[in-house]
């Protein structure tokens, strides 16, 4: 796989290279900031991009932006935001995107490289793979949108494991339900949220939560990792 890399910071840049070389994978970039994301990546024509949320120069937003100015750019290009934070209004827009594959990563809950290298996978092969925090964070700040309130717990709970990437398999595993119970969720789900069902599960989660965005209020969520509330 062809991977562009937006990080600022250099010891985590050249470890995502050395770590994705050592997996066989191309690295066609390799950038500390946004400013010719745009360029190097219609001159690379890589498979996937990973960028952080937080670059140069305000340390702000740039990076998420740039993930939308990419997928605007080329909406087959399959992106994944990896950072210690959750923006939230521009998460919602890149997710609800139409086009290629995208992850959102936590840095703080990477605990296992397989698992990092198989959510790469998974996202270049078309999945949506997020962390269960972007989702929790995504999903909380709408819960005042009444339409969230029309969902039972359950009902919660199957929409933040298919907003994580899982199947219907999968989900009917982790829940111990039959498969036919978790489509009869889902069916329900989306016809509480007044949306239109479709045959792709990723992308009506997505609709979801671009539907769900129209109320939500701008600007970062804070830090990431709950337990220690440090930032970078």
């Amino acid at each position: 796989m062809r991977i562009l890399i937006v990080e600022d910071s250099v010891l985590l840049r050249e470890g995502l290279v050395r770590l994705l070389e050592d997996a066989d994978h191309e690295i066609v970039a390799a950038l500390p900031d946004a400013t010719r994301v745009l360029e190097e990546t219609e001159r690379t024509a890589p498979d996937l991009a990973i960028v952080d949320v937080r670059l140069p120069p305000s340390f702000t937003d740039e990076g998420i932006r740039a993930a939308l100015a990419l997928r605007q750019q080329d909406p087959a290009l399959a992106v994944l935001v990896f950072s210690q934070y959750v923006e939230e209004r521009y998460a919602a827009e890149l997710i609800a995107q139409p086009g290629g594959a995208v992850g959102y990563l936590l840095k703080d809950r990477v605990t296992d490289v397989a698992e990092f290298l198989e959510s790469l996978a998974r996202i270049s092969e078309g999945a949506t793979v997020l962390d269960p925090e972007v989702v929790a964070q995504l999903l909380t700040r709408r819960s005042r949108d009444e339409r969230m309130q029309r969902l039972t717990e359950r009902e919660r709970t199957v929409l933040s494991l298919i907003a994580e990437g899982r199947s219907n398999a999968a989900i009917s595993r982790l829940l111990f339900v039959s498969e036919g119970a978790v489509e009869k969720h889902i069916t329900s789900i989306f016809s509480k949220l007044d949306l239109e069902q479709d045959q792709h599960g990723n992308r009506r989660v997505l609709a979801a939560l671009a539907h769900l965005d129209a109320t939500a209020a701008p600007g970062p969520v804070g830090p990431a990792n709950p337990q220690t509330g440090t930032n970078r």
